[in-house]
C-alpha cells in the first residue's frame, strides 16, 4: 500500500493572472507593447523625442513614429518583451537609427544605434 504525502493548503489570496490577449485581471495590459509611447533618445546633439504608436501581431509589429524631423511608418520585430526596428532619417543628416527596446509594463528602455555616432540611451513612457 502506498503512503500519500501531506499537501500544503493553497492560498486563496487574489492574484493578477494574465488572460488571453495579454490583459491581466486588473484590466491593465502588462504583457504587450501595444499603444502610444513617448520615446526619448539622448543623442550627441541633444535629446530627441518621438511620439510612437505600436500595434503588435505575433512576432511583428506595425506603427508610426513622429518627431520634429517628420513621420514614418514602422514595421519590425517582437521577441517577448524586446522590440527592434529602424528609422531612416534625413535631418540633421541622412542616417539609419536602429532601435532595440525592452518593454516593462508602461516603461521602455534600450539602445539606439545612431549611424556613425555610436549608441544612445532610449527611454520611453506609455502615453
Amino acid at each position: 500500500m502506498r503512503a500519500f504525502k501531506k499537501m500544503t493548503p493553497a492560498s486563496l489570496a487574489p492574484v493578477r493572472l494574465p488572460r488571453l490577449g495579454g490583459t491581466t485581471t486588473s484590466g491593465k495590459n502588462d504583457m504587450s507593447a501595444d499603444g502610444n509611447w513617448k520615446i526619448t533618445i539622448n543623442t550627441p546633439m541633444g535629446a530627441r523625442t518621438f511620439d510612437t504608436s505600436i500595434q503588435s501581431n505575433g512576432d511583428t509589429f506595425i506603427g508610426s513614429a513622429s518627431s520634429e524631423i517628420g513621420s514614418q511608418d514602422l514595421t519590425s520585430k517582437v521577441n517577448g518583451n524586446i522590440l527592434t526596428w529602424s528609422l531612416d532619417v534625413t535631418k540633421p543628416m541622412p542616417m539609419k537609427l536602429e532601435f532595440d527596446a525592452n518593454v516593462d509594463g508602461d516603461k521602455m528602455t534600450g539602445n539606439v544605434k545612431i549611424g556613425m555616432f555610436g549608441n544612445a540611451v532610449l527611454t520611453g513612457d506609455r502615453a
